[in-house]
């Protein structure tokens, strides 16, 4: 059963490929290994990995009770608390290099909010007020530097004046706003609201759901708008299929999170509508195709679509008793044990594979945005939420 199969994937697979990855020399974990499976011991050393590293420790704690997990927690946590949070004008560096100094100071929304879901993550594991500190210190930084008229703004430089969004854009488009940022504050400060229920907190939680209401879905089309400009019109036509799926179950979660009956029954219906869409249109061949460009689809497969789809479909099937959505989990499930999951001694998941089943071979094993977040996240989330089938 799935369960099981996840289980030995995280236990057995997963986490001890990043347990290999500590440095305890200079801190922190290995920030970079190339498709070839070797190990880059002076590569630069990604915050948001290192955050999301962080947040995998300490959700597998959670999960788990076992104790060497709780201490890779608190080595990340040393290293983020010690390199990684800039505590003269706020925030948290985007990259550092292999020693733990900065190599780009730039501060970005998205990035900051990945490091309050890991220090919410870590207290909600630990206990450690230090760790619950220093989020809500990240947590006004964020309120305090970012927002504008229309919403959270993303890209700055050290001291907070705006710089170009590049961090975020893509398919040759700039956005000076993006779905992403507004979904991940809503995961970071889901996670703090579950730390200590402060009402500022949900109060700022309940603005980005709104957001992602009222802004970001196309009810039309039962999508989520992706690129924006300042003023939250529209750049390009870009349908993320796997940030579709992703922001059901999590946008569902902060909802009950929040214990809003209101916004519960709200979400739980266009969450639902964005499944049944994705459903119909993005799983081909047992897996999920990436995103669609115009009339374009990209069919590539990238680890963290295929992760939270799995994870979509179950929320999805739990919210509405469909059987088709667990039938859809289990074929993307499929698909990740024999095309996902990399067989090579010493590694762990290829991050993309074509549509023919070829592994991208330039694509790296671990890097700034190669880590342990989706895969494990997704075997946590089937574990707790305990649908067999």
């Amino acid at each position: 059963m799935i369960i099981e199969e996840v289980k030995k994937e995280l236990t057995g697979h997963i986490i001890p490929f990043w347990n290999k990855l500590r440095d305890d020399e200079n801190g922190g974990f290995y920030g970079y290994m190339g498709y070839d499976l070797k190990l880059d011991k002076q590569a630069d050393k990604g915050v948001i990995l290192h955050a999301r590293i962080l947040w995998f420790y300490s959700k597998a704690y959670i999960t788990l009770g076992d104790k060497t997990l709780l201490d890779n927690a608190r080595h990340a946590y040393e290293f983020i608390k010690n390199h990684c949070i800039d505590y003269e004008y706020g925030g948290v560096y985007w990259m550092m290099n292999y020693k733990g100094e900065p190599a780009d100071t730039m501060k970005h929304t998205y990035n900051i909010a990945f490091a309050i879901y890991a220090l919410s993550c870590y207290y909600n594991a630990s206990g450690d007020k230090e760790a619950l500190e220093l989020a809500y210190k990240l947590f006004h930084d964020i309120e305090n530097n970012t927002l504008d008229e229309y919403g959270y703004r993303e890209a700055f430089d050290r001291q907070w004046n705006l710089v170009s969004n590049d961090a975020l854009s893509e398919n040759g488009l700039h956005a000076d706003k993006t779905m992403n940022a507004i979904l991940h504050l809503i995961e970071a400060y889901t996670e703090l609201y579950k730390a200590d229920h402060n009402e500022e907190v949900a109060k700022r939680l309940k603005f980005q759901l709104g957001q992602m209401r009222d802004i970001v879905y196309t009810p039309e089309t039962n999508a989520l708008k992706v690129f924006f400009d300042t003023k939250f019109d529209l750049v390009g036509d870009i349908h993320s299929f796997g940030h579709d799926i992703e922001a059901t179950w999590l946008m569902d979660l902060a909802c009950d999170t929040l214990g809003d009956e209101e916004l519960k029954k709200q979400f739980a219906e266009m969450d639902l509508k964005i499944s049944h869409n994705i459903q119909n249109i993005a799983l081909d061949n047992g897996a999920l195709n990436n995103e669609r460009e115009n009339d374009k689809i990209d069919k590539k497969r990238v680890w963290w679509v295929e992760a939270e789809s799995v994870v979509g479909f179950i929320n999805a099937y739990q919210h509405s008793g469909e059987k088709k959505f667990l039938e859809s989990a289990r074929s993307v499930w499929e698909y990740i044990k024999a095309e996902i999951i990399d067989k090579r001694e010493g590694s762990e998941w290829y991050a993309e594979v074509s549509y023919d089943h070829k592994p991208h071979d330039w694509k790296e094993i671990v890097g700034p945005w190669k880590c342990p977040y989706h895969n494990g996240r997704m075997c946590m989330e089937v574990i707790n939420r305990g649908v067999d089938f």
